[in-house]
């Protein structure tokens, strides 16, 4: 049985789409995580600063007109309690520089007294610098004293760091977490797919009932065609079945009747020429009942091949059934027909397909047998084989000929002058390949050929 070509995997992309999420999921996370652990960072050290900036603009007190500003021990060992970074101030009046470091980078002061912030680099270093300003008055009128504080962030960095560290496990756990989650949920979602292939394929080759089975909502219209599909196939089949049969009937009936009429007219008949004309026309009706009626026999055993149940069969009975239904035609060449065999044996198989097997068999035997000669047919058991011969004393076959003769249309070239098909042995070979067993065609020592079946034991 030929496979539907695979185009991708309904798993494998449901499995991929899960991943892909989770991966993207991940990323989210990490992201995330990375950019809240980094403001809130940013926001804590900004804090910081601007509440040490902040505490020295509120120590600056005014003097004669003047601007005194006393660093409170407070304001920098806030910072110096963090980390081990390193802290820079800078306090100018207006464009005046007072204290601190002179060239220390600093944002323009909110005039509202607000903080205001800057990420610069200062002596080679990364910095962030708070500066808070308020205006005062001094000799020279109305100035803004402003007061910037940095801090380096180093230490910042390395906690950042770590931060990420715990953000790509959290995000690679996650992952881990989403794929094991993924095989687990792609193979739920394909679960009802394969129990519906298990169901088709526990079937047998007959059973062409309609999936009843609950399925997703998803696969409804696939099962409401298969149902459809095998509503139509079994309608096929019955028709195909009916018109073998009809078909047999009708065609060996008007050949029958024909060959009846000629057979009367032949007798009545007193001039040589319309006999002999009628003797050819009999021959020819002959080989064409023949030929038609084991094409459809042959059509009848392939179509049951492709739909074949077993059963048990007791062969002997079969072999016993099918010499009596042969033995009228024997009989009218005066040939006898026995059958041997005391033990019954069981096989597995198709009795319709069995039977007309053996019927070419014992057909063919007939036809080929001399007047007054003796067909057996044999049952015999050997270790896990039951072999039914059929022995007759004909014209044998061609020893050049024994493997090509199951084959179709294959004809002896001792039987031109027999009417026949050359199906006999072809559908008996067929019957019994399909049943697992062998065809085994010979000539016996004293004359004759043997034809036998081997069908394995149960």
């Amino acid at each position: 049985m030929s496979k539907p070509a695979a185009h991708g995997s309904i798993r494998r992309r449901l499995l991929l789409s899960l991943l892909a999420g989770a991966a993207v999921l991940a990323f989210v996370v990490y992201f995330v995580v990375q950019t809240v652990a980094r403001q809130v960072a940013q926001e804590s050290q900004d804090n910081v600063l601007a509440a040490s900036a902040q505490s020295i603009l509120d120590g600056a007190r005014l003097s004669g007109g003047e601007v005194n500003v006393d660093l409170p021990y407070s304001a920098l060992s806030m910072l110096d309690s963090i980390s081990d970074e390193r802290v820079f101030y800078a306090i100018h009046l207006e464009h005046e520089f007072l204290s601190g470091y002179a060239d220390l980078p600093a944002p323009e002061g909110d005039p509202s007294g607000a903080p205001a912030f800057l990420s610069a680099e200062f002596l080679g270093e990364d910095v962030r610098i708070a500066s808070v300003r308020r205006r005062v008055s001094t000799g020279a009128g109305r100035s803004y004293l402003k007061v910037s504080v940095a801090q380096t962030l180093s230490g910042q960095k390395l906690v950042l760091s770590r931060i990420s560290r715990i953000s790509i496990t959290i995000g690679a756990g996650f992952f881990l977490i989403s794929v094991f989650m993924a095989g687990i949920i792609s193979g739920s979602a394909i679960r009802p797919l394969d129990r519906l292939t298990a169901s088709v394929s526990r079937r047998g080759p007959k059973d062409l009932r309609p999936v009843a089975a609950p399925v997703p909502t998803e696969m409804v219209p696939l099962v409401a065609s298969l149902n459809s599909f095998m509503r139509r196939l079994q309608q096929s089949l019955l028709r195909s079945e009916d018109f073998i049969a009809e078909a047999a009937h009708r065609v060996r009936t008007p050949l029958a009747i024909v060959r009846t009429k000629a057979e009367v007219i032949q007798r009545v008949s007193d001039d040589p020429e319309t006999r002999k004309a009628l003797k050819e026309m009999i021959h020819a009706i002959d080989d064409s009942s023949r030929t038609a009626g084991q094409l459809l026999d042959h059509a009848m055993v392939t179509f049951r091949l492709d739909h074949l149940v077993l059963e048990e069969i007791n062969l002997l009975h079969l072999v016993h059934d099918t010499v009596e239904r042969l033995r009228p035609t024997s009989e009218l060449k005066d040939i006898t027909m026995q059958a041997f065999g005391e033990q019954d044996s069981v096989i597995k198989g198709d009795p319709i397909l069995v039977q007309n097997a053996l019927h070419n068999l014992l057909d063919n035997a007939v036809k080929y047998s001399p007047a007054g000669s003796q067909i057996d047919v044999v049952l015999a058991l050997n270790q896990n084989e039951a072999e039914v011969c059929v022995k007759d004393t004909g014209p044998g076959f061609p020893a050049d000929e024994l493997d090509s003769l199951p084959k179709r249309f294959v004809r002896g070239k001792n039987a031109e002058a027999v009417v026949g098909s050359g199906l006999g042995l072809t559908i008996a070979k067929e019957v019994i390949t399909a049943h697992g067993g062998t065809l085994k065609i010979s000539n016996n020592p004293g004359g004759g050929a043997c034809v036998s079946l081997l069908f394995p034991l149960p």
